[in-house]
C-alpha cells in the first residue's frame, strides 16, 4: 500500500468513526421521545443522518414511495477448503478440537461425545432498537463443516411481511442438516432467545431447542481479559487470530441500513451487513480453535507451550470454573512460576495458596513461597512468617522473613507495612517468653 492509499484509508477511517458517533448521538436525542413509536424514530434518525445517494435518495416517509418489488427472502452461500486459512487459523482446525476441551468450554458434558463437524456457528443481525418482541433478525447467519468445507449460508429477509416463510425455511434448513450442537458469541444472552421468540410467534417450534449450547463469550472473557482490554469478537480477531478484517460497519448502522433498504431495494446498503455478518462467524469459528489450542497445549501433562502468563492464569481459571481443581493448580503453579511482583501475582499467589494450605500441602507451599520471597515478592514474605510463626512455632525464622517484609512495604500503598509492625512486635515478644522459658 503507497502512501496515497494510507492516506485515504486514514481518511475513511475518520469519516466513518465521525459518522458513527453522529449516529449514535442522534438515535440518542430521539430516542428521548418517548411518544414516538420505534418505526417513527427510525425514519426520524434515517432523514437526519442518512447522506444522499442518487440511486436511493432518502425519502421523508416510508409511505411517500412504494418499495421495488423484491424476492421475499434470499440464502447467500460460501464455503472454505479445510486446507485455507483465517488469519493464523486453518480453517480445518476447529475439526480437531475435542468434546471434553468444547465441554470445559461450554460447561456441559453433553458436549464429550460430540465435535464441530455436527456443529452450527450462528449470528444474527437485528432491526435491533426496539428490543423484546420488536426486535426482528433479518439476517440469519451460520457455519458449518459439510463436504471436506466450512460452508457460510446466510438467510436474509427481504420483507419483513414474509417472516412466517422465512421462519419456515430456517426450521426446514435445521431440520435438514441435524446439528448436534451450536456455537454463539454471546447467543445465550441474545442471539438464541431472539430466534426462540420469532419461532413461537409465527408457530413454529425451534429445531435447536434442547441442543448442547458453547456461548463462547464467557469461555474467552476468561482466557483472556487479563491480557487483551477488549474481548469483543472483532477485536480478539484482530489481535489473537491476526484476522485480515477492518471495522467494517458500526453496529449502530445496521438497523438504520435495512430500513433504508426496506424502502428502497437497493442491495448495496445490506453488502456491507452481509461481510461483516460472515466475518463475524469466521473470526468465531478462529477465535473458538485458538482458545482450544491454548488449553490442550497447557493441560498439566503437555508442559511444552510457552504461553503469556496471564494466558497461564486464564487456562487456569477455566479449568477451575469447571471443577477440575488439581488440573487448575498444576496450571497455576506454572503461572506463578513466570510472574514478577504485580497484581496478577498477588492473585495467583493468593489463589495457589488458598488451595496448598486447604490441601496442608506444605512442603510445595514453602517452595513456592521461598523462590518467590527471594525475587522480593511481599505476599509470599507474609505467609512464610505466618507459617514460621503459627504452623512450625519458629519465631526467629518467621522474624526474618516478616522484618524482610517490612523492608520491602516501607512506603508502599499496595502493601500493609502496619501488619508487618504488629507480627514483629509479637514475635519479639514471643522470643523473649521463650527465651525467659527456657532460663
Amino acid at each position: 500500500m503507497d502512501w496515497n492509499d494510507k492516506l485515504n484509508e486514514l481518511r475513511r477511517q475518520r469519516q466513518t468513526r465521525s459518522r458513527s458517533r453522529s449516529i449514535v448521538e442522534t438515535w440518542e436525542r430521539i430516542d428521548t421521545e418517548s411518544e414516538l413509536t420505534i418505526k417513527e424514530k427510525l425514519e426520524r434518525l434515517i432523514n437526519l443522518t442518512a447522506r444522499g445517494r442518487k440511486s436511493s435518495p432518502v425519502q421523508s416517509s416510508l409511505d411517500e414511495r412504494p418499495a421495488p418489488a423484491k424476492e421475499p427472502f434470499r440464502v447467500i452461500e460460501n464455503s472454505y477448503p479445510l486446507q485455507a486459512f483465517y488469519g493464523q487459523i486453518s480453517i480445518g482446525l476447529g475439526l480437531g478440537i475435542p468434546g471434553k476441551i468444547l465441554a470445559l468450554f461450554g460447561r456441559d458434558g453433553a458436549f464429550e461425545p460430540l465435535d464441530l463437524s455436527s456443529s452450527v456457528f450462528l449470528d444474527l443481525e437485528t432491526t435491533g432498537l426496539a428490543g423484546g418482541t420488536g426486535t426482528v433478525p433479518f439476517l440469519v447467519g451460520l457455519g458449518y463443516y459439510r463436504n471436506e468445507k466450512f460452508n457460510v449460508s446466510q438467510f436474509f429477509l427481504s420483507d419483513l411481511a414474509e417472516e412466517p416463510a422465512f421462519i419456515e425455511e430456517l426450521e426446514g434448513f435445521f431440520k435438514a442438516m441435524d446439528f448436534r450442537s451450536l456455537v454463539t458469541y454471546n447467543g445465550k444472552a441474545f442471539d438464541i432467545p431472539i430466534l426462540e421468540t420469532r419461532f413461537a410467534l409465527n408457530r413454529q417450534p425451534f429445531p435447536l431447542a434442547g441442543r448442547p449450547h458453547l456461548d463462547f463469550l464467557y469461555s474467552a472473557r476468561i482466557l483472556w481479559r487479563e491480557r487483551y482490554e477488549s474481548c469483543r469478537l472483532f477485536d480478539l480477531a484482530q489481535r489473537l487470530v491476526r484476522a485480515p478484517r477492518d471495522e467494517d460497519i458500526p453496529g449502530i448502522e445496521i438497523p438504520l441500513r435495512y430500513f433504508q433498504y426496506l424502502r428502497t431495494a437497493d442491495f448495496s446498503l445490506i453488502e456491507p451487513i452481509i461481510y461483516h455478518n460472515q466475518e463475524d462467524l469466521l473470526s468465531l469459528m478462529a477465535v473458538v480453535a485458538s482458545g482450544a489450542v491454548l488449553v490442550e497445549r497447557n493441560q498439566s501433562e503437555y508442559e511444552r507451550y510457552e504461553a503469556d502468563a496471564s494466558e497461564l492464569y486464564g487456562v487456569s481459571r477455566l479449568f477451575e470454573t469447571a471443577g477440575e481443581i488439581e488440573q487448575a493448580m498444576a496450571i497455576l503453579e506454572r503461572t506463578a512460576s513466570g510472574l514478577m511482583d504485580s497484581d496478577l501475582n498477588r492473585r495467583v499467589q493468593i489463589r495457589l495458596t488458598k488451595y496448598l494450605k486447604n490441601s496442608q500441602r506444605w512442603e510445595k507451599a514453602l517452595c513456592l513461597w521461598k523462590d518467590n520471597a527471594g525475587r522480593g515478592d511481599i505476599f509470599s514474605l507474609r505467609e512464610l512468617a505466618k507459617f514460621y510463626e503459627h504452623r512450625a512455632r519458629d519465631y526467629e525464622t518467621a522474624l526474618i522473613f516478616s522484618e524482610q517484609g517490612l523492608e520491602l512495604s516501607r512506603g508502599r500503598a499496595d502493601a500493609d507495612e502496619y501488619d508487618f509492625v504488629k507480627r514483629i512486635d509479637r514475635l519479639k515478644d514471643k522470643i523473649r517468653r521463650k527465651t525467659a522459658k527456657a532460663k
